[in-house]
Order: C-alpha cells, then structure tokens, then sequence
C-alpha cells in the first residue's frame, strides 16, 4: 500500500520546473521598466505613473508624427513627363523625353532643312566643343537635346538661362546625328550675326587686311575647309555670295571646326552689295584653278586659263559680244586681267582672293570686279599633266602665301623705321 501511494505521489510530480509567483511578477517588473512604461503596477499593487521627459513623445505617437510630416513634404504626385529633375550646383531644371516624344524628330527635321534655318533664323550645332565655342563667342542657344546630365554641366550656366533643357535616349541622338562618333549633344541656336559676335582675343590681335571671297563654292567640306584655313591664317572677313553653299549647314560646320565662331561670315551676298564690304583700296584677285602656268607666262587674256575660260563661262554668259562701229571688230566679254604667279608681291594694299568652285568656276562679276579694284589673276603652277588643285588646297596656299607677304613686309618695315 506505501509503494502504491509513492507510486502516485510520484506519477502526479510536474514534468517542468514549476516557476513561483513572485519570481515571475518581478521579471515582468524588470521587462517593464526596460520598456519606459507609462504606468508600473508594483506587486503590492501601488501603480505610479510616470511622465515623458520633455520634449519626448511616446514612440507611437513620434512615429505617427514622422509619417504625417512625411507626407507634407512629399510633392503632389504629377505625369512623368511634367516631372522637372534640378541639380543643386546650378539650379536649372531639364524634362526628360518618354518614349514616343516627337520633339526631337520634328525638330531636326525642320532644322536640317535650308529655307528653314534661312526664314527661321535657326541653326544647328552638334558636339560639345562645338557648343562650348558658340557660347564663348556670343551665340544665343534655344534648345539642347541630351543624352548625358554631364555633358549640361560642363556648359557655362550663366548661358543656360531660360534654354529649353530635354534628356533623351543615346540612340535617338544618334539616328539624328551627321557624326560618325556621336558626342551625345545638340543644340538649337539662334542664325549668329557677325556685327553682334565676340571673337576670340588673340585672333582679332592676328588679323591681317586680307579677305576672302567665295563664288560659287557648292561643296559643303570645301567650304568648311577653307572656312578653317581662312581663320589660321588670320583673315578678317569672309564673304559668301549667292549660289555657294549654306555656310551654317552641319556638314560645313563639322569641316570647319569651330572656324565659324572665329572670323566674321557674311552669308548669300550680291555681287553689287560685295564692294560695301570691303575695305578702302582694296584689291581683288581672282584665283587661277588650272595651274596652265607657261600659258600664263605668254598670254594675260583671262579667256586663255583654267576654269575660267569661254567653255565655262559661255554657259553662263548673257551678254552680247560690242562690236566696234569704227572697225567691225567683236570686241571680246572677258575681262582683261594681268596674270601672275601667286608667290610674287600682291599685297601691297588691302587684299581680297576670289576663289571658285570646282564645277562651275568663279563668276563674271568677280572677274569685273577684279578689274574695276586693279586686280590680278593668281596661277598656282603645277607639274603638267596634272589635274587642278581643289579649291580648298587652292585657297590655303593663296591665304597663307598672303600671310607670309604681309610678314615679310612687316618685318622689312619695322627694321627701316629702326634703322632711324
């Protein structure tokens, strides 16, 4: 009978330690006080209150407080088209393009196009030296589509005030774009004006009394190239005449190379306004593109050389030959120049060179005009059978022979006033 009772005393024994009452009270006291309750319960059934710190909120209520403050600060949702984006350095604000967005598209479009940039006034430049040459020379900027926010940021600014900022996608520039290499920018820009333009210092302390007149220039990476040659070797102007190509269309620009935002281009001139644009005595020379050099040492009649002969000219000739009442004799259409090699002196005064373009030659006016100002033609000889220089190796070797002329006389003058 005692085993049996041991036995039951010990199959009603708990499996688990048994945790006492007030073991159990004081270790949710001490939780408790851990937490930062608002009120404590003691065991003996005292309950004391317990007041925030000041300036301390409870940890609900701060939270909530956070969310609500959140919220006020988040702006009202708005179209992700309408969405500006801002930079802190510079304060301007830019709109990116979604897909779809025509902006770009129509834009160049209309742009590319030349009764466009000629009614319009608006020009298009392409590449970050190009743009940054524009804007140091004074021109007006409208638009800039690009693909990178570095490429704004590198851009002045002050110029970027109240321009027409848009991000669109790399490939959109690139289906646009009349480089091999994209560089990732555009920019719409108002047609600049030579008289309102600020050149370079040092290339208007290195102009020199010589200009260049181009007639009938239709290839736009010539133009471009003499356009470059004409600003290193200091011209101080460059006149265009109707009939040469837009000097402000991308390929002439991209073959320039920055030459346009360093010597004034006066563009789509008349031969009866050229003169208002010259200097007091200056003279005109035309240049001789055949290089007939024995030719010219034993005729000067313009009508016996290179692209400017009768079989050129006569496509273009509207004038009827005068006949002379006295003898009957057909007096001839061509102008009478005197012609010599282009390494001898001429520049004693203010001088302009004609050149022409390959196809159709120069004009009968700049030959009339070469006469009226005393003008010479100019024969760059070449080995015989051989084809013409273009007209931009033409004009480079002119412009540069002008350069080292007016060098030499400079030098030649300095040294009398010296020997003084």
């Amino acid at each position: 009978m005692a085993t049996l009772v041991k036995g039951l005393g010990q199959a009603t024994r708990p499996l688990l330690p048994v945790v006492q009452s007030w073991d159990r009270d004081a270790r949710r006291w001490v939780r408790a006080l851990r937490r930062s309750p608002v009120k404590v319960v003691f065991p003996s059934g005292e309950v004391v209150e317990r007041k925030p710190s000041p300036g301390k909120q409870p940890r609900k209520g701060v939270f909530e407080a956070g969310r609500h403050e959140q919220r006020l600060k988040q702006p009202l949702p708005v179209p992700p088209s309408q969405t500006p984006s801002t930079w802190e350095e510079s304060g301007l604000r830019y709109d990116k393009a979604l897909p779809g967005d025509k902006r770009l598209s129509s834009v160049m479009t209309i742009v590319k196009s030349r009764p466009f940039r000629e009614k319009q006034g608006k020009i298009l430049l392409e590449g970050r030296r190009l743009i940054a040459d524009a804007l140091k020379a004074g021109a007006v900027p409208k638009v800039f589509f690009f693909s990178r926010l570095d490429y704004i940021k590198e851009l002045p600014t002050d110029k970027l005030k109240g321009v027409s900022l848009i991000k669109v996608k790399f490939e959109d520039i690139k289906d646009w774009s009349d480089l091999v290499t994209p560089q990732g920018i555009m920019g719409i820009f108002a047609k600049p004006d030579h008289v309102k333009m600020t050149y370079p210092e040092t290339q208007l302390r290195h102009s020199l009394p010589l200009l260049l007149i181009c007639d009938n220039l239709r290839d736009p990476g010539n133009l471009g190239t003499i356009l470059r040659s004409a600003a290193g070797a200091g011209c101080s102007k460059v006149l265009l005449t109707k009939g040469c190509v837009d000097a402000w269309e991308p390929k002439v620009l991209r073959a320039g190379m920055g030459a346009h935002f360093q010597v004034p281009i006066i563009n789509n001139l008349d031969w009866e306004t050229v003169p208002n644009y010259l200097p007091t005595d200056t003279r005109v020379y035309v240049a001789d593109n055949c290089g007939l050099y024995a030719q010219a040492q034993t005729s000067n009649k313009a009508s016996d050389h290179g692209w400017v002969c009768d079989r050129q000219l006569s496509k273009l000739h509207k004038y009827e030959e005068e006949v002379d009442l006295e003898t009957g004799a057909s007096k001839g259409w061509l102008p009478e120049l005197e012609v010599q090699s282009y390494d001898l002196d001429w520049t004693e005064a203010p001088a302009a060179v004609v050149i022409g373009g390959e196809t159709h030659g120069v004009s009968l006016e700049s030959l009339q005009l070469a006469e009226n100002t005393g003008g010479k033609r100019l024969v760059i000889p070449v080995v015989p059978g051989v084809d013409s220089l273009n007209s931009a190796m033409a004009a480079s070797i002119l412009l540069f022979e002008g350069k080292r002329q007016l060098r030499v006389r400079a030098e030649h003058w300095s040294r009398d006033r010296s020997s003084y």
